[in-house]
């Protein structure tokens, strides 16, 4: 979990790269350096890993698309699954004439599903026609399930040694019709269990979402232990029906539906990337044993591999443009006006590429048995190792590469392990780039100004420091927004003018203790101490200058913020309590001390105050306003008082920022998805607003 967390962090400096091949060269790595290896139980590799997954695919897939893709769903799904084990185990077995053609059969048929977030994600930004589109996402949801069982029928042939075509074809419409079956009844009982504990009181959310984690693992063992037949299918089925009634309205909790995605999204994050590193893991393995084989050596089987791939790839190009030619020609003929564009081997090809293998093809082939019935070695077990993992890389690589430049579109690919969002946030991402509608970065900045106004309008001389206080995070965040929205030229623009008036605040700070000092209002020690500090910040200033690091935001105003309140602290606990009350007369004597600087220079005739950015002259003046509320004494029920001041406001904030979110969709500035994100980061900071308002009860 470790090495899933370090990947993703790689992944962020590097996003050109796949995360899944990141965390492949560092499974790699760690295998090479610390030889460590990874017993697999298939059974035991299949339920963990296998059925999380695939249930997590049916829970997630979008609703409306079920119905309208059917056909496509069990074309590609089924038939396209099986004619790639067909014609793949083929000619698997004409490359390699050393494998047994079941075990041919088996690699092809675990190679055959693909990489569900990364064919949606390619398949989007690529625009491909609608024809195609509909067969790749068609495909994403149910050939892992077909693909694993062919894979396990060519398996069982191989360790058994014995295939019978109507044995097989009569299991195969036994397992797979009663594990959808069984699916779909267990999920039924599980759903009526958990409504009838929600009739009875038991309602906790962890306790529900324990309970819905522990569904695919039920299904799967139920499915597989007791009626023989796929728990793969059984699991899609569970997730399916999951998806439709799993939300009942007589049991709608908002808090179990945050738990249960997040918790959801943390499993699958985790599964996906530990795949992949014991991918990495395993290929020393794998490779090892290739070197080791007389009858072939590294070099064949990396051919071997790519020229696997190839055939692959054109299995599913040609079904694609097939597919899609069909369904033309069937559409001209049923339309009276022939409008329906024939389909180009480029959208093909793109959609062939976007069939990228993934944590499932891994998960498959790394369950293959060391041993067959007679106790002797699994045929070719390494060999088909690598070359799935070989396949597994290629494709990604290729893709990588590859689809910017067909597509001419630089996003960087999306695979399960980097992705958790629904498929329908991937599907509604295409009309984000409409020209009508602003960006999301100002919607936001739109929203947070009506919060700060609403502030304002709240403000009262009780609650002076908590809407300070709140004024100034929303500051922050609005200040960030603006200098990343702003070109370069305009932000150090901002920037110099904002050290300017920095200079002129410090200098009226400086004047003010000056003053305190010859007014005999405060000690030499305290006189010492609070110069100290503000040389401090100004050596900060002179520092941040060089670098070039934006003065008054984000980290470095944060900073002195909380050591602002810090050092008052610690000054009343290590310090005398004259002193410390002579310091609180400092920090409100140079706040308003820098004030009144700033409006003298404001007042002057040789000075534009047009120039300066309202929001940087806003942001000072509420930084200083803040501090004289901070220097004020405050007793454990005023503390308690303004915790409540300031939630009240927060309150009033987060109102305002809905508000401007409709204000924004009636108008036509933003559409409906966007704004589903906007309160979607309300609702959020309204639950954390409430979660610390019962911890500080």
């Amino acid at each position: 979990m470790a090495l899933v967390v370090f990947s993703n962090v790689v992944d962020h400096f590097v996003p050109a790269v796949p995360v899944s091949l990141i965390q492949v060269v560092i499974g790699l790595g760690v295998a090479l350096f610390t030889r460590i290896t990874i017993p697999l139980e298939t059974d035991w590799f299949l339920l963990l890993f296998i059925a999380p997954l695939l249930f997590n695919d049916g829970r997630r897939f979008p609703k409306r698309e079920l119905w309208k893709l059917r056909g496509p769903i069990l074309a590609n799904a089924i038939a396209l699954v099986f004619l790639t084990t067909i014609v793949g185990g083929l000619l698997f077995h004409v490359i390699i004439p050393t494998m047994p053609l079941s075990v041919s059969f088996a690699l092809a048929a675990i190679l055959s599903p693909t990489d569900p977030v990364a064919v949606q994600s390619i398949s989007k930004r690529a625009k491909l026609p609608e024809g195609i589109l509909h067969i790749v996402s068609g495909e994403s949801l149910i050939n892992d399930a077909s693909g694993l069982i062919a894979f396990k029928y060519a398996v069982a042939a191989t360790v058994t040694g014995v295939f019978s075509l109507k044995a097989a074809a009569i299991d195969f419409v036994y397992i797979s019709i009663m594990g959808f079956i069984s699916g779909v009844v267990i999920i039924a009982v599980i759903l009526m269990i958990e409504n009838w504990l929600y009739r009875q009181g038991i309602n906790d959310v962890i306790f529900s979402t324990v309970l819905q984690v522990t569904t695919p693992f039920v299904v799967y063992l139920l499915t597989e232990e007791i009626l023989y037949a796929s728990g793969v299918i059984a699991v899609v089925a569970a997730g399916i029906v999951f998806h439709f009634y799993g939300a009942a309205p007589d049991r709608s909790q908002p808090e179990l539906k945050l738990v249960s995605e997040r918790t959801w999204d943390i499993i699958i994050y985790t599964l996906n990337g530990i795949v992949f590193l014991i991918l990495g893991i395993e290929l020393p393995i794998a490779t090892t044993n290739v070197i080791q084989n007389d009858k072939i050596n590294t070099f064949v089987a990396l051919g071997i591999s790519f020229v696997a791939w190839l055939i692959l790839l054109v299995i599913r190009v040609v079904w694609i443009y097939a597919y899609q030619l069909a369904s033309t020609i069937r559409s001209r003929k049923n339309d009276a006006i022939k409008t329906k564009e024939m389909p180009t081997l480029k959208a093909a090809l793109l959609a062939g590429l976007s069939g990228v293998r993934g944590a499932v093809t891994m998960a498959g082939v790394l369950s293959i048995p060391m041993v067959v019935k007679d106790g002797s070695g699994f045929p070719s077990r390494s060999l088909a190792l690598f070359v799935a993992a070989g396949v597994i890389i290629i494709s990604l690589v290729v893709a990588t590469i590859m689809l910017p430049l067909i597509s001419e579109d630089k996003a960087p690919l999306l695979t399960r392990a980097n992705s958790t969002n629904d498929p329908d946030e991937i599907e509604d991402a295409e009309d984000e780039g409409s020209e009508h509608y602003i960006s999301e970065d100002e919607a936001r900045l739109y929203i947070m100004k009506l919060a700060v106004q609403r502030i304002e309008e709240e403000r009262r001389p009780s609650n002076q420091k908590e809407a300070y206080d709140l004024i100034l995070d929303y500051q922050f965040l609005i200040r960030r927004l603006e200098l990343k929205l702003q070109n370069k030229q305009e932000m150090d623009s901002i920037i110099s003018d904002e050290l300017a008036l920095r200079r002129v605040a410090l200098r009226g700070e400086r004047a003010a203790i000056q003053s305190l000092y010859e007014a005999k209002q405060i000690s030499k020690e305290t006189f010492l101490i609070a110069n100290s500090r503000l040389q401090r910040v100004e050596n900060q200033m002179i520092h941040s200058v060089g670098r070039k690091i934006k003065l008054g935001h984000g980290a470095t105003q944060q900073f002195l913020r909380l050591r602002n309140r810090l050092s008052l602290l610690l000054i009343q606990r290590h310090q005398r309590q004259d002193v410390s009350d002579e310091l609180a007369l400092v920090q409100r004597e140079q706040a308003k001390g820098a004030i009144k600087e700033l409006s003298k220079y404001f007042a002057r005739d040789d000075i534009d105050n047009n120039r300066f950015d309202g929001q940087s002259v806003y942001h000072l003046i509420v930084h200083y306003r803040n501090q004289i509320e901070l220097a004020k004494e405050n007793s454990k029920q005023q503390i308690k008082d303004h915790t409540m001041q300031y939630q009240h406001l927060r309150i009033k904030a987060l109102a305002a920022e809905r508000e401007g979110v409709q204000i924004l969709l009636e108008q036509g500035n933003i559409d409906w998805t966007m704004a589903a994100r906007l309160r979607q980061y309300i609702n959020y900071s309204e639950t954390v607003l409430i979660m610390d308002y019962q911890n500080n009860e």
